[in-house]
């Protein structure tokens, strides 16, 4: 027992040595070595006095960074070119932060008394809190340098220790003019790396500044979806949109996304739906009017389309794929209408029922010529041929030979 005991002071001794040989190291200059010398008594089972070893790592960092940084301000200053160790100055702020925690940690901890006695926080914590900024130094050069995953992990470590118990006797952090900026960077490198789980956290955590909600809910809106993996969770990224959509009107790109979403394959209905939610929300939104009347259009409901497309266009005159979508419902309905006055024998139709879809076909031609009018190269819209179409049927050969050539490319 005796011996046991014996080699247990003893390595508690060596671990006690390691501290001062990192201290004299340090004031040597040798920074590197020092901290080699320093790390196994920091986890040792040995080490005595965790909260003071951890102590010595924070300053040593600290001081690592004050050397290489003060070489970088006197090139900037002086115009000279000596070279420093960039990413060791980045890692050493990175490092004194996370050392400076981990001391304060251990100090909260009770003594053998069962008594706890802060010791170091009263002189660390103003001088962590200027580290704490040089993190978000750090974090940017990574980012910079495309290593996602380090700036990801150096931002998360600026955010997460803005309420540490090492500051809480620091009012002035009470305020963090950067905190919801470094969360949407957070997010968006997160994001970036798929880690949807992250990005979710920090863009919530962002979006807490009203001058920062916008982008950082498009990234919560963007982690949702690429993140979905079940039904739950799409409906989920559905009623986030929703959500942000009503109490966001003006913003289009909550619209645009509920747009995306609706406009998918197999969702006519419910595109539909929305579209009349969206009219009762606002009589005046040309897009939920057009929507509405795409649906209708694709159902065959020509009047309904028609009536539709018509208040669209009536709120923007300019609206040409909604003119044009007018001119194509009213040709298809004139086909039907034919089709359903033709005599059963011979598919002739008498002169009153000639005129009734002549009548249809004239309004056919009012908006397609108008959206000729609106869109003369067929940018947007191609009216060469529905056009070609109508002027058959009225039996204007003229301009029925000026589409087809048109149509040809002559």
């Amino acid at each position: 027992m005796m011996m046991a005991m014996a080699s247990i002071a003893s390595s508690a001794f060596a671990q006690d040595d390691l501290v001062k040989q990192a201290k004299k190291l340090q004031a040597g200059g040798d920074f590197d070595k020092a901290i080699e010398v320093l790390t196994p008594a920091l986890t040792s089972d040995a080490t005595v006095d965790k909260a003071a070893a951890w102590n010595q790592m924070f300053l040593l960092q600290q001081a690592k960074f004050n050397a290489i940084q003060e070489v970088e301000v006197n090139n900037r200053v002086k115009q000279t070119t000596t070279p420093y160790d960039t990413v060791g100055m980045h890692r050493a702020a990175v490092e004194a932060l996370k050392a400076a925690i981990k001391c304060d940690e251990y100090d909260q901890k009770p003594n053998a008394k069962g008594k706890v006695k802060i010791r170091f926080r009263g002189a660390n914590a103003p001088i962590a809190r200027n580290v704490r900024l040089n993190v978000i130094n750090a974090g940017m050069y990574e980012y910079n340098k495309k290593n996602m995953t380090a700036a990801m992990e150096n931002w998360k470590l600026y955010v997460d220790t803005g309420k540490d118990p090492l500051f809480s006797e620091i009012k002035e952090m009470e305020k963090d003019d950067y905190r919801a900026e470094i969360c949407y960077y957070v997010g968006l490198s997160a994001y970036n790396l798929k880690d949807y789980a992250t990005a979710t956290k920090y863009a919530k955590m962002a979006a807490e500044d009203p001058a920062k909600a916008a982008d950082a809910n498009e990234i919560l809106l963007f982690a949702q979806k690429d993140g979905a993996k079940t039904k739950e969770d799409s409906l989920a990224y559905l009623n986030t949109i929703k959500d942000l959509h009503e109490k966001n009107p003006g913003e289009s790109r909550y619209f645009n996304l509920l747009l995306e979403y609706y406009t998918r394959p197999g969702r006519q209905n419910e595109l539909g739906q929305w579209a009349t939610e969206e009219i009762t929300r606002d009589p005046n939104n040309k897009m939920a009017w057009a929507l509405k009347g795409e649906v209708e259009m694709n159902k065959g409901q020509w009047d309904d389309a028609i009536a539709s497309y018509q208040k669209a266009s009536e709120i923007d005159p300019s609206f040409v794929q909604v003119v044009f979508n007018t001119g194509v419902c009213y040709n298809s309905k004139a086909i039907e209408l034919k089709d359903k006055l033709a005599d059963k024998k011979t598919g002739g139709l008498t002169n009153e029922n000639a005129d009734k879809v002549k009548a249809v076909l004239n309004d056919a031609k009012t908006y397609l010529e108008k959206a000729r009018e609106l869109d003369p190269t067929r940018s947007t819209v191609n009216w060469a041929y529905p056009l070609y179409q109508i002027y058959y049927s009225l039996g204007d050969k003229q301009k029925s030979a000026e589409m087809e050539a048109l149509i040809n490319g002559n």
